[in-house]
């Protein structure tokens, strides 16, 4: 029974691959975007409505950026050791949901930033603005005591 217990481990093998792969093809779906937005952006180089897909653009390949650092970062804690820079080495579950929870402060953060530049109704984003900030606290707040906790 023990060594199936250890063995499965090895169950976390279809979440690396398929986070992986979701990251690989976040990467290529951004750099698609990337090239049709040069074509607009050489099209109308003054147009201040392509702001917002120069935003999105930088979501996206953040979103890809984070599938790849969990997808190695559960291989790390479930499976072993990999050659990364060290400050991509996460050898605890803490520091995954650490990451996690600064990824979504960033992607609230973009995600305000497009509603205030395409935005025509000011209660709408204002409402928005008051929703990402109280969630971005909580994770602060998360962050905070989740490192207090650690010491």
């Amino acid at each position: 029974m023990k060594r199936v217990l250890e063995s499965s481990r090895y169950v976390v093998l279809i979440a690396v691959i398929s986070l992986l792969v979701s990251a690989i093809v976040t990467f290529l779906w951004g750099a698609f975007q990337t090239f049709l937005l040069i074509g607009k952006l050489i099209a109308t180089p003054s147009d201040v409505a392509l702001i917002v897909p120069i935003v999105q653009l930088m979501d996206l390949f953040l979103l890809g950026t984070v599938l790849l650092v969990f997808a190695l970062g559960l291989y790390e804690l479930f499976i072993g050791k990999l050659a990364l820079p060290a400050w991509l080495v996460i050898d605890d579950l803490k520091k995954l949901k650490h990451i996690l929870s600064d990824v979504v402060i960033l992607i609230l953060a973009i995600k305000f930033l497009e509603k205030l530049i395409e935005s025509k109704n000011a209660q709408d984003t204002l409402m928005l603005g008051i929703s990402a900030a109280v969630v971005i606290g909580a994770l602060v707040l998360f962050n905070l005591t989740s490192a207090k906790g650690a010491e």
